[in-house]
């Protein structure tokens, strides 16, 4: 897999992945090969989401500097939308 895919053309790939195997024509071996296509996506994926919530729990900062909390201590986020 190409790690230089945008989080949009990563997702995009998903979809399309999706579709095939969800139509039902494909072969076993064309299956299990977008199948591991699919899991390397939802893997990189992952890390693209992991790190832009990291920077927006670090842009979450109260303007003394510190890292805004929730009532139960742990960082504030916001949804990313």
């Amino acid at each position: 897999m190409n790690n230089e895919l945008s989080f949009e053309e990563s997702y995009s790939r998903l979809e399309e992945i999706l579709e095939k195997m969800n139509s039902g024509k494909l072969a076993l071996e064309e299956s299990l090969k977008l199948y591991e296509e699919a899991d390397q996506l939802i893997a990189y994926c992952s890390r693209l989401l992991t790190t832009a919530e990291q920077k927006i729990e670090t842009l979450i900062k109260q303007r003394n500097g510190e890292l805004a909390l929730d009532a139960t201590n742990a960082p504030q986020v916001q949804d990313f939308s």
